[in-house]
């Protein structure tokens, strides 16, 4: 038996599923339909406050109060918004800090989830019971126990999180074990404004230990390395190459962003469909016994070939 299968391959254009717009994001969170702002709290502010007495005959100790406060930024509230499709999608603020000396953007877990209990309690909302939620969690750096918290608190308002984008390693490592279905993405600030020319790099490789189960979902822009096995109903999609220790048996799609010479490898390779850039192959026929093997893009298609007969140097040498 040749160890270099030929798949029927299919060319098909770029799949809508393969990749999420930055814009689709940054395009909801601009429309407001859900959204009622949440009553600023006026917060101490963090610098001393003057024991001088006032003289008399000058403006109302009121208006000298307020100054001593520092108003929230409308970028450190937590905010509900809702797709087209019916989909909730819950925005956490980023962890960062307001130059404005009156202005604070820093919210602690404490006032995150006060906030998201608050929204959850207010009257006046329509959503369907078991509606589906999206958290975008942004830069904020989330665990488990907190994942927990958050989607308790939906469940208390009939609500159901089953997906996480997120721009932290750690975020998307504790929602996948938690099994939810991730979306990593890379927050880069370019120094110069206007580049003349950008190259998009990876991100970080992505490293998790579970096992995916059917309904949970991958996305990463960088390498996905999986230890455990990919159940059928399971998805990986990463802009980079796919290594799965143990059983494939999901989708798995390497260069999503078009990258031709990008891998899938796992120990044992039974995909319901494997897909690199804009290739598509259905899954082969079980073999008697398995072993290590990798799907690559030949010339005539998706192949895949024992992993120890494999050298990506082939990748550079197709026409």
């Amino acid at each position: 038996m040749s160890s270099d299968t030929s798949l029927s391959s299919i060319e098909s254009t770029e799949s809508t599923e393969s990749t999420v717009s930055e814009g689709d994001i940054s395009a909801n969170a601009d429309q407001s339909i859900l959204s009622e702002q949440v009553e600023s709290k006026e917060t101490p502010a963090e610098s001393t406050v003057s024991e001088q007495v006032e003289p008399k005959g000058t403006e109302s100790t009121e208006s000298a109060a307020i100054s001593e406060y520092k108003a929230i930024a409308p970028n450190a509230q937590v905010r509900f918004k809702t797709q087209e499709d019916g989909t909730l999608l819950l925005l956490l603020p980023n962890e960062s800090s307001s130059n404005d000396a009156n202005t604070t953007t820093h919210a602690t877990w404490t006032e995150i989830l006060q906030q998201i209990r608050q929204r959850l309690n207010a009257g006046g909302r329509f959503w369907q019971p078991d509606t589906s939620v999206h958290l975008i969690a942004q830069d904020r750096l989330l665990d488990g126990r907190q994942l927990q918290a958050i989607a308790e608190a939906l469940g208390e308002s009939k609500l159901k999180l089953e997906r996480i984008e997120t721009s932290r390693r750690q975020t998307a490592v504790a929602a996948v074990t938690a099994g939810y279905s991730v979306e990593q993405r890379t927050t880069v600030t370019p120094f110069n404004p206007n580049p003349v020319a950008t190259v998009q790099a990876l991100a970080d490789p992505l490293y998790l230990e579970t096992t995916l189960r059917s309904g949970v979902e991958i996305r990463h822009p960088g390498n996905v390395i999986l230890v455990g096995d990919v159940n059928p109903g399971g998805s990986i999609i990463a802009d980079g190459d796919i290594l799965v220790w143990g059983r494939l048996r999901g989708l798995a799609q390497a260069g999503a962003n078009g990258n031709e010479q990008c891998i899938v490898m796992a120990l044992q390779m039974e995909p319901t469909q494997i897909r690199i850039a804009d290739w598509v192959a259905r899954s082969p026929e079980p073999l008697p016994e398995f072993y290590p093997e990798v799907a690559y893009v030949s010339p005539e298609g998706i192949r895949i070939a024992k992993a120890a007969d494999f050298s990506k140097a082939q990748l550079e040498l197709k026409s």
